[in-house]
């Protein structure tokens, strides 16, 4: 089979830090693998999953953090609150944990409205009574006007596992198929619709929710599942090839499977955007065994953020390790690689 690689040369060294390094793409790896994770190196960190896996006194917790610079903070489909919540209870998802807790740390700006504010607060907290999870410690830092954009928000979590506790990108097999449970690009563009303030004739509201009660679903069935990877920052495509090469296996995915909304799909085309590489916050990726295809299936669209269920792709038995490809309408395999940089950055 002939693969038609469009790749672009590796970038050069940067001296200094561009908005490029926290995308999703090359440019961060290259931070986190070049800079940041040599010096914190340790089997706990280097499990490379959206959570640590911590053994404690014979209880398996899962442990996160994540930081939301988004802009605009409110957003048609939510805000900067409910995706901080969203974010890290996701991030436990995706280990098959149960989360528990989570913290909270606001980074404001000088003359940030304070009925703003109230309205963050609030939303974080409605967001979580609904997950059945409680914010219980947090901090907050005020810093010169001009100097934090707002507000920004750090929230950590912590979930428990129980039942399989073996969700990781080690498990991917030859043969699984790739599933995802909701439509593609939505979050990224109604950001980028709303930050610009363009208008079409519809309103893409972003996918900003909790998917935590539909992964424990899935767990609760008894679906054999291998791995979880929510699909944020770089989009479906990014997150696949990270899959693909920690895992060393190839992955092929089907261009006419992929579910992309009417208006989302016209709006990337007409901002010239590609919605494989855009992200979202509540749609994720499920690694199963063929054979529990069709449970899975049925788990996901028994619940609300599953209705748009689709088997997407499979992993492959190749030379190609470590390869993602998009089988095209026209029926040509083209090699997906890394952007750089995120299209649109400032989205989470």
């Amino acid at each position: 089979m002939t693969y038609v690689n469009l790749t672009c040369p590796p970038p050069l060294q940067y001296q200094q830090i561009t908005l490029a390094h926290g995308g999703g793409g090359r440019l961060m790896k290259q931070l986190q693998g070049n800079i940041i994770q040599p010096v914190f190196n340790n089997p706990i960190l280097n499990q490379q999953h959206d959570s640590a896996i911590l053994n404690i006194n014979g209880a398996k917790l899962a442990f996160t953090t994540d930081s939301y610079v988004i802009k605009p903070l409110f957003f048609p489909g939510g805000d900067i609150g409910k995706l901080a919540v969203c974010g890290t209870l996701n991030d436990l998802a995706m280990s098959g944990a149960k989360p528990l807790y989570l913290s909270c740390a606001f980074i404001i700006e000088e003359g940030f409205p304070i009925a703003d504010l109230q309205r963050i607060v609030a939303s974080m907290q409605h967001t979580a009574e609904q997950a059945g999870v409680q914010i219980v410690t947090g901090d907050t830092k005020v810093v010169d006007h001009g100097n934090g954009d707002g507000v920004f928000i750090n929230t950590a979590g912590i979930g428990v596992l129980a039942g399989q506790t073996d969700i990781s990108p080690i498990q991917i097999q030859v043969g699984d198929h790739i599933i995802i449970n909701s439509d593609l690009a939505r979050h990224g563009m109604a950001i980028m619709l709303a930050r610009e303030g363009m208008a079409f004739d519809s309103t893409i509201e972003s996918d900003c929710s909790d998917v935590s009660g539909l992964v424990q679903d899935l767990i609760e069935a008894g679906v054999p599942i291998h791995c979880l990877r929510d699909l944020t920052r770089g989009g479906l495509a990014s997150a696949l090839i990270e899959l693909a090469t920690t895992s060393r296996h190839a992955i092929e995915i089907n261009e006419t499977a992929l579910p992309v909304h009417a208006d989302v799909q016209s709006a990337c085309e007409v901002l010239g955007f590609d919605p494989l590489y855009i992200a979202n916050e509540g749609c994720f990726a499920l690694f199963v065994p063929e054979q529990a295809t069709a449970q899975a299936l049925n788990v996901l669209r028994g619940h609300t953020l599953g209705k748009q269920a689709a088997v997407i792709g499979k992993v492959k038995a190749t030379h190609d390790k470590g390869l993602l490809t998009l089988q095209t309408a026209m029926g040509v395999n083209r090699v997906l690689d890394l952007l750089s940089g995120e299209q649109l950055p400032r989205i989470c």
